[in-house]
């Protein structure tokens, strides 16, 4: 089906044009060059391994170029990639590896004393090396020549699932959200219609491939659109702020953190960013401060919204808006639908917060082995995504929580993100964190973990006197602790839970 074969039809319509840029190795791969070698690695892994259709191949990799390779080669022969979380524990790999019942493991050499200690399940018995210099490997097949590079003849399903994507599994096991051809097609369509992108854009590729943000918000809409992505094997904040003048990158993509990281090298001030139409943030709100600093530079913020299990490109506020309507996610994308409903399910008015149901064919048709799980998310076709937002008079979407993180102080909802927006406003806060603590009046209070620009100097009193008269009581934090640095994951995106953990073993 050409609607998943997109490297076959950029090799006829496009086959000299470059498609991905290895900035590890220094090599340059056209689309003619993509589709060989991922037609290569198809063959390889049917008759070498015996993968089928809607099989399992599992990686526990960094990013390499050839993870990439792999990734369509699987999808094209209607097998399933589970991309691992390589800092997980072995115990949880095991978990994964035996809920996805994986055929293969592709793993890389650096792992390879991980995988020892793996209690592999008697169906993923079969393991292949991403790189070697004396044993069979992905890297070895793509550069053999006697293996053929013509297209496979299989018709692949478009509503079949070509990937698993286990969530963090922070308040119980993971669960795997399945990605579908549908889906990732739709999710590009998206992304192509509100970015407005070419085959003429450049972008950077350096978020982790077990994240949905490292495949689906830039990568696999800049391949299906025949366009160019640089390609890194991680985030590395010096090296890409060099990229942008370097490489003319046209849409650059991060969470705060990375953007905030990015902007506090010794390269930011002398880097032009003259290519750059914008640069696309997610995860989480980005302070002001940081927006109005890349505004300086040029470079207007696209604040954007999306979960693993939706899109994950699913709202983008136009560039000219960043400053007028700071905080914004903008609207939904062209083929998503919206609904803000309150614990009754019944729709909020005007700036009233609820939570967002979503409804689009980039929806996932739900969790790998967990159907209870999708009967919670998904109900009427509506996903449920357990973000409470508000919408303004002119249609705008805000993030005002995530539900779980919302605490209830006195019979009053609280929702931190709001806190913490506004502490952000402080010039000597750098970062800023806002969670529920239990207490014996309210039952619960807030507490805020804060990181002190480097330099300056703060106390509680000058905290609880810049809340004073600008937050309402009950939402100023009762308890404010400073930290050297927050707790964030791979993605950037800062770990909620770790605080929770923190403020159990201290005292206030």
């Amino acid at each position: 089906m050409v609607r998943t074969k997109w490297l076959d039809r950029w090799a006829l319509l496009t086959p000299s044009k470059i498609g991905v840029k290895d900035d590890i190795s220094g090599k340059q791969y056209t689309y003619a060059e993509m589709s060989a070698i991922a037609n290569r690695i198809s063959h390889a892994l049917i008759d070498e391994y015996g993968i089928s259709y809607g099989d399992r191949i599992a990686v526990l990799s960094m990013n390499s170029i050839e993870y990439l390779f792999l990734y369509f080669a699987v999808q094209q022969i209607g097998a399933i990639l589970v991309p691992i979380n390589y800092r997980l524990a072995p115990r949880e790999i095991e978990y994964i590896l035996g809920d996805c019942n994986a055929k293969l493991l592709v793993l890389q050499e650096h792992f390879r004393e991980v995988a020892d200690h793996l209690a592999l399940s008697s169906t993923t018995q079969q393991v292949l090396l991403l790189s070697s210099k004396t044993e069979i490997s992905l890297a070895g097949i793509i550069s053999d020549a006697s293996i053929p590079p013509t297209p496979l003849a299989i018709d692949v399903r478009f509503e079949s699932p070509c990937m698993i994507l286990y969530t963090s599994g922070t308040t119980g096991k993971p669960k795997g959200a399945l990605i579908t051809n549908e889906m990732i097609f739709w999710n590009s369509i998206n992304t192509e219609m509100r970015l407005n992108i070419t085959s003429d854009d450049i972008s950077l590729t350096f978020a982790p491939f077990f994240h949905t943000g490292g495949w689906h918000v830039l990568t696999t809409p800049f391949l299906h659109h025949g366009a160019t992505i640089i390609f890194l094997n991680s985030f590395d904040a010096e090296r890409i702020v060099e990229l942008c003048d370097a490489e003319n990158v046209t849409v650059l993509f991060g969470v705060p953190t990375m953007m905030k990281m990015m902007s506090e090298t010794a390269l930011f001030e002398r880097t032009t960013f003259d290519s750059v139409r914008f640069a696309i943030v997610g995860g989480e709100p980005m302070p002001m401060p940081q927006i109005e600093l890349w505004q300086k530079k040029g470079v207007p913020i696209r604040q954007g919204y999306g979960l693993t299990e939706v899109g994950p490109n699913c709202f983008s506020l136009p560039e000219n808006d960043a400053i007028r309507k700071k905080g914004s996610i903008g609207f939904p994308n062209f083929y998503i639908d919206t609904r803000i409903v309150n614990d009754a399910g019944i729709d909020v008015g005007t700036n009233e917060p609820g939570e967002l149901l979503l409804k689009s064919p980039v929806v996932t048709p739900g969790y790998w082995n967990n159907w209870k799980a999708t009967e919670e998310a998904i109900r009427d076709g509506w996903f449920h995504t357990g973000d409470i937002v508000r919408k303004d008079e002119e249609g705008y979407f805000y993030v005002v929580d995530r539900k779980k993180d919302m605490f209830i102080s006195g019979a009053e909802n609280i929702y931190p993100a709001e806190i913490e927006h506004f502490l952000y406003s402080h010039p000597k806060v750098s970062e800023v964190a806002v969670i529920g603590v239990p207490d014996s009046q309210w039952g619960e209070v807030g507490k805020a973990f804060v990181v002190v620009r480097a330099g300056e100097q703060l106390t509680v009193e000058e905290l609880k006197e810049f809340c004073s008269g600008q937050l309402a009581k009950f939402k100023i934090p009762k308890y404010f602790e400073f930290i050297p640095k927050l707790p964030k994951g791979d993605s950037g995106k800062i770990l909620k839970r770790a605080l929770i953990n923190l403020q159990q073993h201290s005292h206030f």
